[in-house]
Protein backbone atom coordinates (compact mmCIF):
# COMPACT_ATOMS: atom_id res chain seq x y z
CA UNK A 1 0.00 0.00 0.00
CA UNK A 2 0.99 3.48 -1.08
CA UNK A 3 1.03 6.15 1.56
CA UNK A 4 -2.16 7.53 1.50
CA UNK A 5 -3.88 4.21 1.73
CA UNK A 6 -1.95 3.55 5.05
CA UNK A 7 -2.95 7.00 6.53
CA UNK A 8 -6.81 6.12 5.16
CA UNK A 9 -6.61 2.70 7.20
CA UNK A 10 -4.63 4.69 10.17
CA UNK A 11 -7.86 7.39 10.05
CA UNK A 12 -10.30 4.65 10.65
CA UNK A 13 -8.00 2.64 13.26
CA UNK A 14 -8.41 6.02 15.57
CA UNK A 15 -11.06 8.06 14.27
CA UNK A 16 -9.03 10.75 13.86
CA UNK A 17 -7.28 13.07 11.16
CA UNK A 18 -5.02 14.95 14.00
CA UNK A 19 -1.07 15.79 13.06
CA UNK A 20 0.82 16.44 15.94
CA UNK A 21 3.71 18.29 15.38
CA UNK A 22 6.82 16.88 17.07
CA UNK A 23 8.70 20.47 17.47
CA UNK A 24 10.58 19.95 20.63
CA UNK A 25 12.23 23.49 20.86
CA UNK A 26 15.07 23.33 23.69
CA UNK A 27 14.22 26.33 25.35
CA UNK A 28 10.14 25.55 26.36
CA UNK A 29 11.10 21.29 27.40
CA UNK A 30 10.46 21.14 31.43
CA UNK A 31 13.18 21.25 33.45
CA UNK A 32 13.38 17.76 34.80
CA UNK A 33 14.13 16.14 31.72
CA UNK A 34 17.30 18.78 31.08
CA UNK A 35 19.75 16.21 32.43
CA UNK A 36 18.54 13.52 29.92
CA UNK A 37 21.63 12.27 27.34
CA UNK A 38 18.84 12.87 24.33
CA UNK A 39 15.99 15.77 26.03
CA UNK A 40 14.01 16.13 22.89
CA UNK A 41 13.62 12.08 22.83
CA UNK A 42 12.90 12.00 26.64
CA UNK A 43 10.91 14.84 25.34
CA UNK A 44 8.77 13.22 22.32
CA UNK A 45 8.90 10.05 24.06
CA UNK A 46 6.02 11.04 26.48
CA UNK A 47 4.33 13.07 24.38
CA UNK A 48 3.88 10.06 22.20
CA UNK A 49 2.85 7.33 24.66
CA UNK A 50 0.02 10.70 25.64
CA UNK A 51 -0.64 11.50 22.34
CA UNK A 52 -0.49 8.15 20.31
CA UNK A 53 -4.44 6.86 20.92
CA UNK A 54 -5.60 10.41 18.86
CA UNK A 55 -2.89 10.82 16.12
CA UNK A 56 -3.35 9.90 12.79
CA UNK A 57 0.53 10.86 12.25
CA UNK A 58 3.44 12.41 13.80
CA UNK A 59 4.77 15.45 12.38
CA UNK A 60 8.19 16.05 13.27
CA UNK A 61 9.87 19.56 11.97
CA UNK A 62 13.39 19.13 10.82
CA UNK A 63 14.99 22.54 12.23
CA UNK A 64 14.13 21.13 15.55
CA UNK A 65 16.39 18.55 15.15
CA UNK A 66 19.35 19.87 13.11
CA UNK A 67 22.46 19.18 15.14
CA UNK A 68 23.77 16.22 16.18
CA UNK A 69 22.33 15.38 19.41
CA UNK A 70 18.81 16.44 17.52
CA UNK A 71 19.48 13.95 14.36
CA UNK A 72 19.72 11.42 17.21
CA UNK A 73 16.86 12.14 18.98
CA UNK A 74 14.61 12.57 16.10
CA UNK A 75 15.74 8.61 14.56
CA UNK A 76 14.81 7.84 18.12
CA UNK A 77 11.51 9.32 17.61
CA UNK A 78 10.96 7.70 14.28
CA UNK A 79 11.83 4.63 15.56
CA UNK A 80 9.29 4.97 18.86
CA UNK A 81 6.55 6.43 16.91
CA UNK A 82 6.44 3.60 14.63
CA UNK A 83 6.62 1.19 17.37
CA UNK A 84 3.12 2.70 18.00
CA UNK A 85 1.83 1.87 14.37
CA UNK A 86 1.63 5.74 13.65
CA UNK A 87 3.04 6.76 10.56
CA UNK A 88 5.94 10.00 10.43
CA UNK A 89 5.68 12.30 8.25
CA UNK A 90 8.93 15.06 8.18
CA UNK A 91 8.27 18.77 7.71
CA UNK A 92 11.06 19.26 5.70
CA UNK A 93 10.27 21.47 2.92
CA UNK A 94 12.95 19.98 1.07
CA UNK A 95 14.04 20.34 -2.52
CA UNK A 96 16.59 21.21 -5.03
CA UNK A 97 18.39 19.49 -8.26
CA UNK A 98 19.94 16.74 -8.82
CA UNK A 99 22.05 14.56 -6.90
CA UNK A 100 21.68 16.98 -3.80
CA UNK A 101 17.55 16.53 -3.95
CA UNK A 102 18.16 12.31 -4.76
CA UNK A 103 20.35 12.60 -1.15
CA UNK A 104 17.23 14.60 0.49
CA UNK A 105 15.13 11.99 -1.10
CA UNK A 106 16.96 9.26 1.06
CA UNK A 107 15.42 10.18 4.10
CA UNK A 108 12.18 8.14 2.72
CA UNK A 109 13.76 5.25 3.97
CA UNK A 110 12.79 6.11 7.08
CA UNK A 111 10.20 7.64 6.98
CA UNK A 112 6.32 7.82 5.77
CA UNK A 113 5.84 11.20 4.15
CA UNK A 114 7.66 14.16 3.72
CA UNK A 115 7.14 18.07 2.96
CA UNK A 116 8.61 19.62 -0.44
CA UNK A 117 8.76 22.82 -1.55
CA UNK A 118 7.94 23.68 -5.72
CA UNK A 119 9.47 26.90 -6.21
CA UNK A 120 12.80 24.79 -8.26
CA UNK A 121 9.85 22.84 -10.38
CA UNK A 122 9.22 19.32 -11.20
CA UNK A 123 12.73 18.22 -12.04
CA UNK A 124 13.39 19.12 -8.39
CA UNK A 125 11.02 17.17 -6.45
CA UNK A 126 11.03 13.78 -8.45
CA UNK A 127 12.64 11.74 -6.35
CA UNK A 128 10.29 12.59 -4.10
CA UNK A 129 7.42 11.89 -6.44
CA UNK A 130 8.91 8.45 -8.06
CA UNK A 131 8.83 6.96 -4.67
CA UNK A 132 5.63 5.06 -4.85
CA UNK A 133 5.05 4.17 -0.92
CA UNK A 134 5.94 7.44 0.28
CA UNK A 135 3.72 10.66 0.80
CA UNK A 136 4.57 13.77 -0.93
CA UNK A 137 3.12 16.84 0.71
CA UNK A 138 3.33 19.84 -1.81
CA UNK A 139 3.56 23.70 -0.53
CA UNK A 140 0.79 25.22 -1.63
CA UNK A 141 -1.04 28.15 0.54
CA UNK A 142 0.66 28.70 3.63
CA UNK A 143 -0.60 29.24 7.11
CA UNK A 144 1.46 32.47 7.72
CA UNK A 145 0.99 36.30 6.63
CA UNK A 146 3.97 36.78 4.39
CA UNK A 147 2.28 33.30 2.34
CA UNK A 148 0.99 36.06 0.62
CA UNK A 149 3.78 37.80 -0.74
CA UNK A 150 4.48 35.20 -3.08
CA UNK A 151 1.75 32.90 -3.50
CA UNK A 152 -0.87 35.22 -4.26
CA UNK A 153 0.79 37.39 -6.75
CA UNK A 154 -1.36 36.95 -10.16
CA UNK A 155 -0.12 35.02 -13.09
CA UNK A 156 -1.05 36.68 -16.62
CA UNK A 157 -3.85 33.70 -16.71
CA UNK A 158 -5.52 35.77 -13.86
CA UNK A 159 -4.67 32.64 -11.33
CA UNK A 160 -2.77 33.28 -8.11
CA UNK A 161 0.80 31.15 -7.90
CA UNK A 162 -0.83 28.91 -5.28
CA UNK A 163 -3.56 28.08 -7.71
CA UNK A 164 -0.93 27.00 -10.35
CA UNK A 165 0.81 24.90 -7.94
CA UNK A 166 -2.31 23.12 -7.22
CA UNK A 167 -2.91 22.29 -10.47
CA UNK A 168 0.67 21.42 -11.26
CA UNK A 169 0.73 19.13 -8.55
CA UNK A 170 -2.44 17.28 -9.50
CA UNK A 171 -0.02 16.42 -13.20
CA UNK A 172 2.48 15.16 -10.72
CA UNK A 173 0.39 12.73 -9.02
CA UNK A 174 1.49 10.00 -11.37
CA UNK A 175 1.90 7.71 -8.41
CA UNK A 176 -1.33 8.38 -6.29
CA UNK A 177 1.44 9.84 -3.73
CA UNK A 178 0.81 13.48 -3.50
CA UNK A 179 -1.24 15.84 -1.24
CA UNK A 180 -1.00 19.81 -0.44
CA UNK A 181 0.14 21.74 2.20
CA UNK A 182 -2.77 24.36 2.83
CA UNK A 183 -3.23 26.64 5.41
CA UNK A 184 -6.55 26.63 7.86
CA UNK A 185 -5.90 29.96 8.42
CA UNK A 186 -6.96 31.47 4.90
CA UNK A 187 -10.46 29.68 4.77
CA UNK A 188 -11.84 30.96 1.41
CA UNK A 189 -8.36 30.14 -0.23
CA UNK A 190 -8.65 26.74 1.04
CA UNK A 191 -11.84 25.86 -0.59
CA UNK A 192 -10.40 27.72 -3.78
CA UNK A 193 -7.79 24.99 -4.11
CA UNK A 194 -10.10 22.11 -3.29
CA UNK A 195 -12.40 23.20 -5.97
CA UNK A 196 -9.48 22.98 -8.39
CA UNK A 197 -7.93 19.29 -6.68
CA UNK A 198 -10.80 17.34 -5.55
CA UNK A 199 -9.29 14.31 -5.07
CA UNK A 200 -5.68 15.49 -3.73
CA UNK A 201 -5.36 15.12 0.51
CA UNK A 202 -4.42 18.03 2.37
CA UNK A 203 -1.82 18.83 5.39
CA UNK A 204 -3.95 21.81 6.98
CA UNK A 205 -2.03 23.36 9.41
CA UNK A 206 -2.40 26.36 11.82
CA UNK A 207 -5.60 25.07 13.54
CA UNK A 208 -4.09 24.82 17.09
CA UNK A 209 -1.68 28.13 18.62
CA UNK A 210 -2.20 30.11 15.14
CA UNK A 211 -5.78 29.79 15.45
CA UNK A 212 -7.39 28.95 12.27
CA UNK A 213 -10.36 28.02 10.69
CA UNK A 214 -11.41 24.01 12.14
CA UNK A 215 -14.45 23.49 10.30
CA UNK A 216 -13.19 25.09 6.78
CA UNK A 217 -10.14 22.38 7.72
CA UNK A 218 -12.22 19.77 7.47
CA UNK A 219 -14.54 20.71 5.17
CA UNK A 220 -12.02 21.15 2.64
CA UNK A 221 -9.21 19.46 3.99
CA UNK A 222 -10.27 15.95 3.63
CA UNK A 223 -10.26 13.88 0.31
CA UNK A 224 -12.06 11.03 0.36
CA UNK A 225 -11.77 11.27 4.59
CA UNK A 226 -8.07 11.90 4.33
CA UNK A 227 -6.27 14.18 4.95
CA UNK A 228 -4.34 16.11 8.05
CA UNK A 229 -4.92 18.74 10.28
CA UNK A 230 -1.96 19.13 12.38
CA UNK A 231 -1.35 20.92 15.78
CA UNK A 232 2.21 21.64 17.09
CA UNK A 233 2.78 23.92 20.27
CA UNK A 234 -1.22 23.44 20.79
CA UNK A 235 -0.65 20.10 21.95
CA UNK A 236 2.98 19.62 22.38
CA UNK A 237 3.35 22.21 25.03
CA UNK A 238 -0.17 22.45 26.25
CA UNK A 239 0.90 21.11 30.16
CA UNK A 240 4.20 23.56 29.94
CA UNK A 241 3.26 25.11 33.27
CA UNK A 242 2.55 21.50 34.80
CA UNK A 243 6.11 19.82 35.28
CA UNK A 244 6.13 16.45 35.38
CA UNK A 245 2.49 15.90 34.35
CA UNK A 246 3.14 17.85 31.21
CA UNK A 247 2.56 15.29 29.07
CA UNK A 248 -1.11 14.42 30.77
CA UNK A 249 -2.18 17.64 29.41
CA UNK A 250 -0.62 16.74 25.44
CA UNK A 251 -2.84 13.85 25.97
CA UNK A 252 -5.97 15.80 26.75
CA UNK A 253 -5.13 18.38 24.12
CA UNK A 254 -5.00 15.72 21.22
CA UNK A 255 -7.77 14.33 22.40
CA UNK A 256 -9.77 17.67 22.35
CA UNK A 257 -8.87 18.68 19.02
CA UNK A 258 -9.88 15.33 17.73
CA UNK A 259 -13.70 15.84 19.09
CA UNK A 260 -13.44 19.37 17.90
CA UNK A 261 -12.66 18.05 14.44
CA UNK A 262 -14.70 15.11 14.49
CA UNK A 263 -18.06 16.93 14.91
CA UNK A 264 -17.18 18.14 11.24
CA UNK A 265 -16.60 14.86 10.30
CA UNK A 266 -19.39 12.85 7.94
Amino acid sequence: MNFFDRLHDRIRTVDSVVSVGLDPDRSRLPDHLTDHDLPRWAFNRRIIDATHEHAAVFKPNAAFYEDPDGWRALEETIAYAHGKDVPVLLDAKRADIGNTTRQYAKVLETVDAITVNPYMGRDSLQPFLSDEEAGVFVLCRTSNPGGADLQDLELETGEPVYERVAALADLWNENDNVGLVVGATTPEELEDVRDIVPDLPFLVPGVGAQGGDAEAAIEHGLADGVGLINSSRGIIFAGEDHGEEFAKASGQAAKRLKKRLNRYRD
